[in-house]
């Protein structure tokens, strides 16, 4: 009996997002955007909420004032400016891929323009030729939680089919200009959020004082869905090369008892959260649970026959997830709270939480990759992960450190998990570390709750100089990366 054993060399890797990084809202052509939309406020689990459940009020009131306030995302850390700088320190640290992602509205900044912006097109140059000379590889979302804000007031965001058309121009162009380039690409990011996060994964306005009608959620993640399989069919005939992915935010889902309730809530919770976009996107029809989860909430979605031979036939490649902790599923409705990414789940007495509740759960990380790989028998990516944390500046021998071994402890006992899954048998490409340039948390629109291992100097109002400093995770992940290929090649070499 012989089993077919991956034996890929894992790829480490860095990312970030272009609203939460590059900033520069009056720069390279860019529009407003989805993001540029949500303002900052002090952090409360309400307060986090407002900045995600967007009404066309609150966004016509962002655009009305001229963004008078504190919109975090419109500086994000202040990317362009420090491109050349952010990539070198990248090439430094020595990571074997990067991912970022393209902004939409910098490309064609309310989304109805037939070509992009020159601006932009130069920028977006720049990136990957410097990424490419820095010797990395490319993971490229196409679109990261941000959309021309335009598309939504005037055209319903991801609720229009029409929508899928002007996401094909920004497909189209990236792959005829960009291809040669991208190694890995998603369509979308942590495309599940669309159903628990709509503003981010979707660009559906909330309506006044009720909550998101779910036949209209949905019909827009259909839409996606769609739009994710015509993007892979026309990258397919342009660039060949790219490998194309779909991701989910994962969750590990416990049981908070060994209860039949509790199991059968989690099998549930896990089949709409977490699987039903997986089903879709890497099997290529929609699973049985689906009629019942629709028929049980009243949910119609309009679909075209043609939709279900292009769902089909045009399955991604390899599957991604974000990964930062496990959550817990209860009956009780009654059980204790904690926060997640995006979501909130029963506390787990087993786990230690970071400052902002989140469960750390690194055996976790290798039950979701088994379970993941089990259910697609695709290779699979942790397109990204990392540890939210206030980190602190001290000043030793007049320079500054920031001494962050929480992060350090995070990664590592995280990236061994990987390894281990590995070794389990599952087909794992990579492990991305999320953040790897502090940036503006999605969540919380909070600079203070940082990921990276390279600090930028600026809190939540953009105070700041946006000066770059390597932590102490800098050094640890730099020597991680090269102590894994040195012991590779040295097995390879005695085989």
């Amino acid at each position: 009996m012989s089993f077919k054993v991956p034996k890929r060399t894992l790829l480490w890797g860095g990312a970030t997002s272009a609203s939460q990084y590059e900033g520069g809202p009056d720069m390279v052509g860019k529009g407003p955007d989805t993001q540029d939309v949500r303002p900052f406020r002090p952090r409360t689990s309400k307060a986090t909420t407002e900045t995600r459940l967007l009404t066309k009020r609150m966004v016509e009131e962002a655009l009305g004032s001229g963004f008078d306030g504190n919109y975090p995302f419109r500086r994000g850390t202040e990317g362009i400016s420090h491109c050349e700088e952010d990539i070198g320190l990248l090439k430094e640290l020595g990571i074997d891929i990067y991912r970022f992602s393209i902004s939409w509205a910098r490309l064609y900044p309310t989304g109805h323009e037939n070509n992009p912006s020159p601006e932009g097109v130069a920028y977006y140059d720049k990136v990957f030729q410097l990424v490419r000379k820095a010797g990395m590889q490319v993971f490229l979302t196409l679109t990261h939680y941000a959309m021309p804000i335009d598309l939504v007031l005037s055209d319903g965001g991801w609720l229009n089919r029409a929508t899928i058309d002007a996401y094909l121009r920004l497909a189209q162009f990236v792959f005829s200009r960009w291809g040669e380039y991208i190694n890995y690409y998603l369509p979308f990011n942590e495309i599940n959020a669309g159903y628990f996060s709509p503003w981010n994964g979707i660009g559906l306005l909330k309506p006044e004082n009720a909550p998101y009608d779910l036949s209209e959620v949905f019909q827009s993640l259909h839409n996606q869905f769609v739009a994710s399989a015509r993007v892979i069919q026309l990258q397919r005939s342009i660039a060949p090369r790219c490998k194309s992915g779909c991701m989910v935010a994962d969750f590990c889902y416990y049981a908070n008892t060994p209860s039949p309730e509790d199991n059968l809530r989690l099998v549930q919770d896990e089949q709409i959260n977490q699987w039903f976009a997986v089903d879709v996107l890497a099997r290529g029809y929609y699973p049985s649970y689906a009629k019942r989860f629709f028929d049980k909430n009243g949910i119609t979605v309009m679909m075209e026959n043609e939709d279900f031979d292009l769902l089909a036939n045009n399955t991604c490649d390899f599957v991604g997830i974000s990964y930062y902790q496990s959550s817990v599923v209860s009956c009780d409705e009654n059980s204790p709270q904690t926060a997640g990414n995006l979501v909130c789940s029963t506390v787990n007495p087993y786990l230690q939480a970071s400052e902002w509740g989140w469960q750390i759960d690194p055996v976790g990380l290798r039950t979701a990759l088994n379970t993941l790989y089990d259910r697609v028998e695709k290779p699979v990516f942790v397109v990204e992960g990392g540890l939210g944390a206030r980190d602190r500046i001290e000043i030793e021998d007049g320079e500054k450190r920031i001494h962050d071994q929480y992060r350090i402890d995070y990664l590592s006992q995280h990236l061994k998990q990987v390894i281990k899954a590995q070794n389990d048998g599952v087909d794992v490409l990579g492990y991305i570390v999320w953040g790897i340039i502090d940036i503006v948390s999605a969540g919380s629109c909070e600079m203070e709750k940082r990921y990276g291992v390279i600090y930028v100097d600026a809190d939540n109002e953009g105070n700041g100089s946006y000066e770059r400093t390597r932590k102490d995770s800098f050094w640890w992940y730099k020597s991680f990366i090269q102590d894994y290929h040195r012991k590779k090649k040295s097995a390879s070499e005695k085989r």
